[in-house]
């Protein structure tokens, strides 16, 4: 008991946390939001390429990861034959093709 020296007594338990209840409710909510913000729109992504792969045919416009612009000539197995300018032909994997064009876009470019 000292005069500038409180006293310090014990205090009861502290409160308890979240129950089980809730952390399972908490961790459905967050697998909800993983999957639907990012999950998903991965796997539709996924899909729509594949598809772009698998309907690439010989007289396609398309756009590659790079840059380059060129003309489907071939379609071998995984890769492709492409026309990028008069006589200069490349082969490159099919999936290296990010979008198809229309026709005719080459020649306007």
């Amino acid at each position: 008991m000292s005069l500038f020296i409180a006293n310090a007594y014990a205090q009861g338990a502290p409160a308890a946390g979240p129950s089980m209840t809730g952390q399972l409710v908490m961790l459905g909510i967050f697998a909800a939001v993983f999957y639907f913000l990012l999950l998903r729109p991965q796997l539709k992504r996924q899909k729509e390429h594949k598809a772009l792969m698998d309907a690439l045919q010989k007289g396609d416009e398309v756009v590659f990861a790079g840059g380059l612009i060129g003309s489907v000539q071939k379609v071998d197995g995984d890769f492709a034959v492409i026309e990028l300018a008069s006589g200069v032909e490349v082969k490159v994997q099919r999936s290296s093709v990010v979008v198809t064009l229309p026709k005719g876009t080459i020649k306007n470019i």
